[in-house]
């Protein structure tokens, strides 16, 4: 009978058609669907459909994709077919796909790689849709970083995709341009979505819920693309975004709060409007520089400033919880404001920015406006302070300053497919 059994699997296969797996058969009796499948990614060419079956299986090694041209890698749907590198014997990626153009990842599960769940790096026109990425031991330090990794890549789609346990981000879109995530449910990772030293961006009609950190763009040092920039954040589900940060110690999302739903880092250009951003127990949105990390700068052109940045017609409602006092940042907030903040910004401003009579030039300026009527405000001023002692007394909730309005934050610039 088990014989039977894996002369079908075989076959099935072999010529990528729907295979099932049976009922009650363990996980390691598809090594065989290891074996073919990474031959099915050795041996494609240009064009190639590389079709998944339905079942569940097992695979211990990284399944390499690397040259191609216009490849396609299709599941039978994200709740049909599912690839589990639970116990990963060789490589850490569970998919890694490298120097590519028109690659698309759709219609399947992947979960429990030692690292990244996938990876995709210098490649121009990405799409992942319809996938399923998670690990499924819950919240751990040791799980992968992101479960979706697109990274120096050009023209990027991220749609209809879920989300879950990763160390770092859910979905990491990293020093690319023309990025666009859409409709992607996120939950239970330290930052739902991020988007890092990206230029052209836009991230919509998302849930991002049950989080660290919601939405994060951040722009930060010593990367192979600086300056992020033109971002637009809008029309999500941003909420409830409480969860344990359990990033490792010495990863940069280690430092985001508990109860973050919006941090704006270090970038250029970012337009925040029509989200649902609601019952955080930190800051609904943060405007941040890169001094606020207290990390050193070894990056000469690096510009570690906030700046355009547009937070316009959003719904804001932070909880009534307590501050989350579990990192530096958190109980920094705790002893200026006592209670959770809708938005908050640090202070720090490029002193090039500044016109000749010392305020903010109207295009770098933060403006704020139409949030709703009883907004929690704060100015930390964390540039005139030397010490949490000094933010303290000098943090403001004047919101007056903020009153203005910025045309032209523009996300991504080409055709989406």
């Amino acid at each position: 009978m088990k014989t039977h059994f894996l002369l079908t699997i075989v076959a099935c296969i072999t010529v990528l058609s729907a295979c099932k797996q049976q009922p009650g058969k363990d996980l390691l009796e598809t090594e065989d669907f290891q074996k073919l499948l990474q031959e099915k990614f050795i041996q494609a060419k240009n064009g190639d459909i590389i079709e998944l079956p339905e079942g569940n299986f097992l695979l211990s090694k990284t399944l390499v994709l690397e040259g191609l041209n216009d490849i396609t890698i299709r599941g039978r749907g994200m709740d049909k077919t599912v690839l589990s590198f639970k116990g990963q014997e060789e490589g850490a990626e569970g998919i890694y796909i490298s120097n590519v153009k028109n690659i698309t990842l759709e219609g399947f599960s992947i979960q429990d790689a030692k690292g990244d769940n996938i990876k995709i790096k210098d490649a121009e026109g990405v799409v992942l849709r319809k996938i399923n990425s998670t690990w499924t031991g819950g919240a751990k330090e040791t799980n992968g970083a992101y479960a979706l990794y697109p990274v120096e890549s050009r023209d990027v789609l991220v749609e209809d995709c879920e989300v879950s346990y990763a160390s770092d981000a859910g979905i990491y879109v990293g020093q690319s341009t023309n990025v666009v995530v859409r409709r992607c449910y996120a939950h239970h990772n330290v930052a739902g979505i991020e988007i890092e030293n990206c230029i052209n961006s836009d991230v919509y009609e998302n849930k991002s819920i049950s989080n660290t950190g919601g939405i994060l763009v951040f722009d930060l040092p010593n990367l192979p693309q600086a300056n992020g920039r033109n971002a637009r954040i809008f029309n999500n589900e941003i909420r409830e975004n409480n969860h344990k940060n359990f990033a490792a110690p010495g990863n940069i999302v280690a430092i985001v709060p508990p109860g973050s739903g919006v941090i704006v880092l270090a970038t250029d250009s970012v337009d925040i409007f029509n989200n649902q951003i609601i019952d955080h127990k930190s800051i609904g949105v943060t405007v941040a520089s890169y001094q606020i990390t207290q990390k050193p700068i070894e990056d000469s052109a690096y510009g570690p400033y906030s700046s355009t940045i547009y937070i316009r017609d959003n719904t804001i409602k932070s909880s009534k919880l307590i501050v989350d006092m579990s990192t530096d940042l958190g109980k920094m907030l705790f002893a200026t404001y006592r209670k959770p903040m809708d938005i908050v910004y640090d202070g720090f401003m490029d002193q090039s920015f500044l016109d000749e009579n010392g305020a903010v030039r109207e295009d770098k300026r933060i403006c704020i406006r139409n949030n709703g009527d009883d907004i929690r405000f704060g100015n930390l001023h964390a540039a005139k302070a030397k010490g949490i002692t000094d933010i303290i007394k000098i943090a403001d909730t004047d919101i007056t300053p903020f009153d203005c309005a910025h045309n032209g934050i523009t996300g991504r610039k080409t055709p989406v497919k």
